[in-house]
Parts: structure tokens; C-alpha cells; sequence
């Protein structure tokens, strides 16, 4: 998978969030939503890779993320950079695809 690739499903990822201490809950429905969204950006994804994908990327959120930030990064009234980069970052290092 081609390095923007990967920053364009850690953006997804991060952006699906809807939703205060680190260690975040993130909503019943992200799995689902990263899944579609993943593979409506990756045409060529599998739903298993996706599912992988989106699973490592709600762990990470969930584990280094608060759930004030969490729910910043599914805000539609703008998301903080500084959180939606280290997202991008945090997601692109735990969860690169296994080639």
C-alpha cells in the first residue's frame, strides 16, 4: 500500500470519531463507518484489510486519545490540527499493512 495510501485511511480514521482522560470511548458505530469509508477511499481495499485497518485505528485512538479529543475529531465545526496530526501519525505507526 503506497505511503498516501495509508495517510488517507489514518485521516479517515481519525475523522470518523464522534464522541474527556485519556483512554477514550469511541461510538458503537465507528468500526462500521471506518469500514465503508475505508473502502469507499481504497477501491482495491478487502473488507478484511479494512476491518483490520479500522480496528487498529480505534485501539490507538482509544488508548492515546481522551474522549474530549475524540469527539474534537469528528467535530464539524473544525478539528484541531495539532490532534488530527497526531492522530494521522499515531494511526499510520501502529497500523501499517502487513505486505
Amino acid at each position: 500500500m503506497r505511503f498516501q495510501s495509508l495517510l488517507a485511511l489514518a485521516a479517515t480514521s481519525a475523522l470518523l470519531l464522534p464522541l474527556s482522560a485519556t483512554a477514550g470511548k469511541l461510538p458503537a458505530n465507528y468500526q462500521a463507518t471506518c469500514v465503508t469509508q475505508a473502502q469507499a477511499q481504497q477501491k482495491t481495499m478487502s473488507k478484511a484489510d479494512a476491518e483490520r485497518h479500522c480496528s487498529c485505528a480505534g485501539n490507538v485512538l482509544e488508548k492515546e486519545f481522551s474522549d474530549a479529543q475524540i469527539k474534537d475529531l469528528d467535530s464539524s465545526d473544525g478539528v484541531d490540527a495539532d490532534t488530527m496530526k497526531r492522530a494521522q501519525e499515531k494511526i499510520a505507526a501502529a497500523c501499517k499493512p502487513k505486505n
